[in-house]
Parts: C-alpha cells; sequence; structure tokens
C-alpha cells in the first residue's frame, strides 16, 4: 500500500485561490487528466476522453490537407511566373537566331530545365550548313518522328502536352551533351497549314520534375505563344 502526502495548506490556498494557474498550464493540465482516468481504472470507458481524441485526430487531418493546398497554390503560383517571364523574352527577340540562342540559354534558365531542343520535322535527309549554324537547340527530324516519339498520333486523340519520366535520353534529341535527361515536357506544336509538325522538348535530370498526372494548363498556354512566335519566323 502506498499513500501520498496531501498538499501542504499555503499550497492548497494558492490554488484556490488562483486556479486559473492551473488552467493555463498545459503540463499541468495534463498531468491532472492522466491522473483522472487512473484513478477511474481500465474498466471505465472514457467517451469524452475519446471524442477529444478523435477530434483532435481530425484537427490534425485538416491542418495537413490546408498546408497542403497553400502549397499546391504557391507551387502554381510560381511556375506561373516563370512561364510569364519566359514568355515575355519570347516576345522581346527580333531575330530568328537570337531567338533560338535565348532559347536554350536564358529562356531555359528561367523555365529551370537542362536543357531544351526544338525538334523541326523535315524531308530533308541530312541537315545543311545553315541548321548547324543554330546550335543543339534546332534538331531536325524525319517526317513521322513527332508521333513515333509520343507515342501517339496527335490527329487521333494524341495530348498536345506529355510529361514522363524516361530511363534513357534520345542520342537525336540531346547527342552528346553531358546531360542525363530523366523526366521531360513534350509540347506538341503546329506550324500552320502546309508545314510539318514540330515539338519543343524540355529536359530535366531530376526525375520527378515531369511526371504524368501534373497540370498541364501552363505549359499548353506557352506552347501557344511559342508556336505563333514560330509561324512569324517562318512567314
Amino acid at each position: 500500500m502506498t499513500s501520498n502526502a496531501p498538499i501542504s495548506d499555503d499550497v492548497r490556498e494558492e490554488l484556490l485561490t488562483k486556479p486559473e494557474a492551473i488552467l493555463e498550464d498545459q503540463d499541468m493540465m495534463r498531468a491532472l487528466i492522466a491522473a483522472n482516468e487512473r484513478a477511474m481504472g481500465a474498466n471505465i470507458v472514457d467517451l469524452r476522453g475519446i471524442a477529444m481524441e478523435r477530434l483532435e485526430a481530425r484537427l490534425d487531418r485538416l491542418e495537413d490537407t490546408h498546408r497542403s493546398v497553400i502549397a499546391a497554390a504557391y507551387e502554381n503560383l510560381a511556375g506561373m511566373n516563370l512561364i510569364h517571364r519566359a514568355t515575355l523574352r519570347i516576345l522581346e527577340q527580333e531575330d530568328f537566331e537570337a531567338f533560338l540562342r535565348e532559347l536554350g540559354t536564358d529562356i531555359a534558365d528561367i523555365l529551370r530545365v537542362d536543357c531544351l531542343r526544338l525538334v523541326l520535322e523535315t524531308v530533308q535527309e541530312e541537315e545543311n550548313e545553315a541548321i548547324r549554324k543554330m546550335g543543339d537547340v534546332l534538331v531536325t527530324a524525319p517526317v513521322g518522328f513527332s508521333d513515333t516519339y509520343v507515342g501517339r498520333p496527335r490527329d487521333v486523340g494524341g495530348p498536345a502536352v506529355v510529361l514522363r519520366q524516361v530511363q534513357e535520353q534520345d542520342k537525336r534529341l540531346f547527342g552528346d551533351s553531358g546531360y542525363w535527361i530523366r523526366s521531360e515536357a513534350i509540347i506538341r506544336l503546329d506550324l500552320g497549314e502546309g508545314r510539318l509538325p514540330a515539338m519543343l522538348v524540355m529536359g530535366a535530370e531530376d526525375p520527378h520534375q515531369f511526371k504524368p498526372g501534373q497540370g498541364t494548363d501552363l505549359l499548353s498556354y506557352f506552347g501557344g505563344v511559342f508556336e505563333r512566335t514560330m509561324r512569324r519566323w517562318l512567314g
């Protein structure tokens, strides 16, 4: 048998005079609740305590959801700012060579991708000297390459924007760039009537930067601006 010594008269008087001191002390309140549960014994179910635990669990889930929504909204806003900055940079260019040069340098940096390629389908089997002078950004490919690369023709319902993870980089696109591409965003381009298809490929070393299930609205918008700019240059 054990017994607990009663508290002193001075302490008891102090607590009776200022009971809010206990209510405002979280550690003391937890200790009192725990002592009450021990006093009730194991055979007594405290329904109020169970309800409080469930409410606390729901509150924790709501807080997690709240944080997730805020993080998603912030990420979407940050992505929108990047797309707007890249779009303005495209519209600032005054000639095609400068446009391609900016595409592979500053615009790629703004979009935070490790490499960026503009793929144009052509009936010519070999690149001419003028195309080679444009650098690595511009890549020519045979007719039908875009459909094969994406895996589904656009005219039969193939997506305009494809986000996916990749295991091996395509040498035709990335060549000896040294990048270890593990995810990519493909934006298919319509360059106008009478012109072959094209596509814009953004590659990233981060395998999680582009993956199925992510939103494509901003990239669709960027692709729309890009293809209209290309039509202007080609016209």
